[in-house]
């Protein structure tokens, strides 16, 4: 029988190092998957007993002179132990500013030491309303939002709301158009002294310079009627200066209608 060869020194010395490579990636493998798994089980436990709420003391509310903790706990849904990451903040801050009586509310996360702050900023009155409720007749307020605020809400804040417009005929659909009007230039909201909706949603304000202005249907083009209304208070025409106006309709912003008020007949000579 024939022997087999050797391999010469240099075939043998690549067949090994390619051996010692291929353990080499294997032993890497092994290393990389116990160091997944320990990484995969410390952060189960970090989330499960490190950033995880426990109780309501680690829900920090500020801001708010009538909403507390619980209302906030109440309101968000929160239940304990509720791990920390599973909360939205952004999601979370538009929930409760739907369900609580605030203007803004802010969430963060804080992980070190875990806990979840909310911030509040509380509805002020900033003009009297009136809207017809099922006993009749409700007298109000409403916030820079245009949201109703009661009476008892808005006890003790209802001060600085008294040099505002009246809002008459406040419904929620009404809400985004009495809130364009409230944000306002400073001009303009110094001169407005009513702002009522008809039962047929069209929209009236009374100005203190133009007396009674039609504003037309609240639609998209609210602003730009806006824009022309406080230009007109700033540089009402020199033929009208003077003159009693009746009323302006400013439905087409572009070519404002403008009537004026008629004199008084004169009683007719005897004969």
């Amino acid at each position: 029988m024939s022997q087999a060869r050797p391999l010469p020194p240099g075939v043998e010395r690549r067949r090994e190092l390619r051996l010692q490579r291929r353990n080499e990636r294997l032993r890497n493998a092994w290393r990389l998957l116990v160091l997944l798994g320990l990484s995969a089980g410390l952060g189960a436990l970090l989330l499960r007993e490190g950033w995880t709420l426990t109780s309501a003391e680690q829900v920090e509310v500020d801001g708010s002179r009538h909403i507390d903790r619980e209302q906030v706990i109440q309101a968000a849904g929160l239940d304990f132990p509720q791990p920390l990451l599973s909360l939205e903040p952004g999601r979370l801050a538009a929930d409760l500013q739907d369900t609580l009586p605030v203007e803004q509310v802010r969430v963060s996360r804080w992980m070190a030491p875990p806990r979840l702050r909310v911030d509040l900023v509380d509805r002020e009155p900033v003009a009297r309303a009136q809207r017809r409720g099922a006993n009749g007749l409700e007298q109000g307020f409403v916030d820079r939002q245009g949201h109703w605020m009661s009476a008892r809400q808005a006890q003790g804040l209802s001060a600085a709301a008294s040099e505002g417009p009246l809002v008459l005929g406040w419904q929620e659909r009404h809400r985004p158009a009495i809130s364009a009007m409230l944000q306002t230039s400073e001009r303009l909201q110094a001169d407005l002294r009513q702002i009522r909706f008809d039962p047929n949603g069209t929209l009236w304000v009374q100005s203190t310079r133009l007396g009674e202005v039609r504003l037309g249907p609240p639609d998209g083009r609210l602003p730009r009627r806006l824009e022309v209304l406080d230009h007109l208070i700033e540089t009402l025409p020199p033929h009208l200066q003077g003159k009693p106006l009746q009323a302006i309709d400013l439905t087409e912003p572009e070519q404002p209608e403008l009537a004026l008020r008629q004199p008084p007949k004169a009683p007719a000579a005897g004969p």
